[in-house]
């Protein structure tokens, strides 16, 4: 497999990475912006109005309006207007195919030190109903819909496992199991094969069936962290990594407060894969 190459750098603490439209998109955190990239790294920044500086993804429903998460759930309307769906606070999300939007979220101050909770799952009906469809999710974070939109599959990043949940027929989830263990999960993304690319919770990035069998592995420098992944077409199948300095001996706060107050670090790295959406 080849080395990972830059395709843009400079940015704040790039997350939510997704494939829309032929480009890449992406959360340029601590800058406030979402970005569009395309194959030979041309960007487009866009300003959004999200409050909190880290915490927040987006997606699109299937008519084209864009989403965001955060302190709350908001949509983007075509004459450049803001909606609030629901005023509830998530990190990431999930849309099946009727909009139904999944998001999640924990009740607790990550950035300020306090004690985690564990967190939840909450389904957004498209007539605007908010109920809670999982909890005792330990750090939810990115989230696949899998087998048609049968299966979800989402990120245990304190628990050091990818969990699926049957999905029901009203939205519901059900029949909770481990997909697999001993990784380090945050954004992640789905192949043809259904399998999962997901981070191992230090510098490296693999590819994982159902089960736990690591199919690929990659490795990026030390102190270079991938926080979200997702597959593009650039020239055929490419996996995107977003990354950021993070140092382990550092302390979380450390960490926070480098990329806050230092040096824009963010980059988005990409490498051909064999297999792609």
């Amino acid at each position: 497999m080849s080395e990972p190459t830059i395709l843009l750098d400079g940015l704040g603490m790039p997350e939510s990475a997704r494939w829309h439209d032929g480009r890449l998109w992406f959360c340029n955190w601590i800058e406030q912006q979402v970005v569009a990239v395309d194959a030979d790294g041309k960007a487009e920044y866009f300003p959004v109005p999200v409050e909190q500086l880290m915490g927040w993804s987006i997606d699109w429903l299937a008519d084209g309006r864009m989403l965001t998460t955060g302190e709350k759930l908001r949509r983007y309307e075509p004459d450049g207007s803001v909606t609030v769906l629901a005023e509830q606070k998530a990190n990431e999300l999930v849309l099946d195919a009727h909009d139904n939007i999944y998001l999640n979220g924990a009740d607790f101050n990550f950035a300020g030190g306090e004690a985690p909770k564990p967190g939840y799952i909450k389904l957004v009906t498209p007539d605007g109903q908010v109920r809670q469809v999982a909890d005792e999710i330990q750090f939810p974070n990115g989230m696949v819909l899998t087998d048609e939109g049968r299966t979800l599959v989402i990120s245990e990043s304190f628990a050091g496992r990818l969990t699926a949940f049957d999905v029901e027929p009203d939205g519901g989830l059900s029949n909770r199991r481990v997909f697999a263990i001993n990784l380090g999960p945050d954004g992640i993304c789905l192949d043809a094969e259904g399998a999962i690319w997901v981070q191992t919770g230090g510098n490296g990035v693999v590819r994982v069936t159902d089960g736990g069998e690591i199919l690929q592995h990659i490795d990026l420098p030390e102190n270079r962290a991938p926080f979200a992944l997702t597959l593009a077409d650039f020239n055929g199948p490419t996996l995107c990594i977003l990354t950021s300095e993070w140092h382990a001996d550092d302390s979380i706060a450390d960490n926070l407060d480098r990329l806050r107050n230092g040096p824009r670090t963010g980059r988005i790295l990409t490498v051909p894969v064999s297999v792609g959406r």
